[in-house]
């Protein structure tokens, strides 16, 4: 069996990653969500990486921290082979204007945070036949 795909996600919601990962097995069974709620600990991670990194990063902008995931995504960004991690930047909300702010610091892409489990596992679907089975993406090494 292939190795698991690892995925950061990024995001204060506890249920989010059990969605991601339920929707997972039925459309992306090779994805493995990782999830971390706070800056703090993605900078940990980040910094405890003795392996290759995520393949993907799913960045929420609204952390329940004093930082931001545009602090998290500045702080990848700072780092050599962080430039290279693809990054999706979520939003409850679809704003031009955070769309702007989340392109301007980097950000690959910028979404909307689907509303029900259905709408999740075509976003799964989605990033499966994106960002695995279309665009080519490096495995990083993320120690300096």
């Amino acid at each position: 069996m292939p190795a698991k795909l690892p995925i950061l996600l990024v995001d204060d919601d506890p249920q989010l990653v059990e969605i991601l990962n339920r929707a997972a097995s039925q459309v992306f069974p090779l994805a493995h969500f990782i999830q971390i709620s706070s800056f703090a600990e993605a900078a940990t991670y980040l910094d405890a990486l003795k392996e290759h990194g995520p393949r993907l990063v799913l960045l929420d902008i609204d952390l329940k921290d004093k930082q931001s995931g545009f602090d998290f995504l500045s702080l990848l960004r700072e780092h050599p082979q962080g430039k290279m991690v693809p990054v999706v930047m979520l939003s409850v909300e679809s704003d031009e204007q955070i769309a702007e702010e989340a392109y301007t610091f980097g950000a690959n892409a910028f979404t909307q945070k689907p509303d029900t489990y259905a709408d999740w596992k075509k976003y799964v679907k989605l990033l499966k036949l994106y960002w695995f089975e279309t665009v080519t993406i490096p495995k990083i090494w993320l120690k300096s």
